[in-house]
């Protein structure tokens, strides 16, 4: 399926009309529930150009969770893939009226109708897209992304984080309904070319292929994306010469991960720091910023998510010079919570978003994160911040994954604990002990004393949840009593 501007267009247009038509109206909410789909971007450009509020939902969410976010936002329709619009036949939603499957023939008769000529007039400040909160405690919450919001987003990434020419391409690999979604509106701005895998998502060796193919290519991409990727064979041989540059954000990324992406991939990756309550924009580190690290060998600079995007203030609360916690204000920070005014009043308290991560700024402007504050640990008094432990852990050849979590400790109020996932298989009690006498040495040699984990959990995976964020407290769950570390 191939699109030029002046058809998306036409397509879009007679979509938001037969909207209209049917009966909703201006910020009513309709969400997008599917695998990324060409389809995709017509329906949210349908919803803007209909006054409508646009909900990307993560397909990955298990039906309760979907059921619960439709409810509490008040979809009335839902453009969704085969799956889900079979599995939403099981579930009782009552606000949805609609669901229509991305690409079909109910799909197709939208836009195939008569087209509104203009678009519908909104404030700078409604809502043009609810993002709910990947929920890692409690319910998630919908962040109110406003019509304003996606403008300076859109500015920022063009300034800070990378150019963009008609005709250059965005390989959307990463969902649609997160972080690459948000990312094809900059493109949609530059006349740049979306392309939408056939597999609907991520595949190393589909992603090696569009990047040989599209030129002035770039995609977005979680670090666990980066990660398999530089792991996977088709890589190996692959002709990059017109892949632009990878774009990371949506966790951490860790040095020692850095340092291979760029062995592997060369000076392509940039790093960005957001959350959904300010998208995609907070920090910046291009391209250039992150090769000059390597050259220099600065982990130090590498281990940071760069400097304010345009516009973007950012403090640290506490003591000057000392962690804590990372305040933003600037055009990008959400308007509030959906209807949820309590959570609003104490996330963006005093006119600063208060993010929930803990950072330090350096003399250059450069942020440097911790850890979530939730995820601080306080052993004996002092403060240990995880991913400092899991750095230096990371530097172990025979670590796949770790997750750092602090637990009671009747002395020194918590202890520090490792969750590791190895790379090799160990057979038994004397191979583990072994490996894990390793992990103490390591830390011995890279980090303070008072710092090392003082059990290691050796496990086949990390849990999860459905935007792939590993579950700190679920693990701080497991491991509470001490059975298992």
């Amino acid at each position: 399926m191939l699109h030029d501007y002046a058809s998306l267009a036409a397509r879009v247009s007679a979509q938001a009309a037969a909207m209209l038509a049917a009966g909703l109206v201006p910020a009513d909410r309709v969400a997008l529930v599917a695998r990324n789909h060409p389809a995709y971007l017509e329906a949210l450009f349908a919803c803007w150009w209909a006054g409508l509020i646009a909900v990307p939902v993560n397909a990955k969410l298990h039906a309760k969770e979907l059921a619960w976010v439709l409810e509490d936002c008040g979809a009335r329709w839902a453009f969704v893939d085969d799956d889900w619009h079979a599995a939403l036949g099981g579930l009782r939603v009552g606000v949805l009226e609609r669901a229509i499957p991305l690409g079909g023939r109910e799909h197709a008769a939208l836009a195939a109708g008569s087209a509104v000529r203009d678009p519908a007039p909104v404030a700078h400040d409604a809502p043009a897209w609810l993002f709910y909160t990947s929920g890692t405690t409690g319910r998630p919450k919908g962040v109110e992304i406003t019509h304003a919001n996606l403008v300076a987003m859109t500015q920022c990434f063009l300034s800070d984080v990378e150019a963009v020419a008609p005709g250059d391409a965005i390989l959307h690999a990463a969902p649609l309904s997160h972080g690459s979604g948000l990312y094809a509106v900059p493109h949609v701005a530059r006349a740049a070319v979306n392309v939408v895998p056939a597999s609907g998502g991520f595949d190393a060796a589909e992603l090696v292929g569009l990047a040989e193919a599209w030129d002035r290519s770039l995609f977005f991409a979680a670090p666990t994306m980066v990660k398999r990727l530089v792991g996977d064979p088709a890589l190996a041989g692959a002709r990059l010469e017109r892949l632009k540059a990878i774009v990371c954000g949506g966790g951490p990324m860790y040095v020692e991960d850095a340092k291979a992406a760029f062995a592997a991939l060369g000076p392509r990756l940039a790093q960005i720091y957001g959350q959904g309550e300010s998208p995609m924009t907070i920090t910046a580190m291009g391209r250039e910023l992150v090769a000059d690290a390597i050259a220099r060998g600065d982990d130090a600079r590498l281990g940071s998510v760069g400097v304010a995007q345009t516009g973007i203030e950012i403090a640290i609360a506490g003591d000057a010079g000392e962690p804590g916690e990372v305040l933003v204000r600037g055009r990008t920070v959400m308007r509030g919570y959906w209807r949820n005014p309590d959570a609003t009043a104490r996330t963006l308290a005093g006119g600063w978003l208060h993010t929930g991560d803990v950072g330090t700024l350096d003399a250059g402007g450069f942020l440097t994160l911790k850890d979530r504050s939730r995820d601080l640990i306080i052993s004996g008094g002092a403060n240990i911040y995880p991913r400092e432990v899991e750095e230096a852990l990371l530097r172990h050849p025979d670590v796949r994954e770790v997750a750092v979590i602090g637990r009671r400790h009747a002395e020194w109020g918590e202890e520090v604990v490792a969750c590791v996932v190895p790379r090799v298989a160990l057979p038994d009690a004397a191979a583990r002990a072994r490996f894990e006498a390793s992990l103490d040495a390591l830390c011995l040699a890279e980090i303070a004393r008072f710092k090392r984990p003082r059990a290691y959990a050796i496990v086949a995976e990390l849990p999860k949840n459905s935007a792939g964020k590993v579950l700190k407290t679920e693990l701080r769950e497991r491991y509470a009593s001490g059975a298992g570390a």
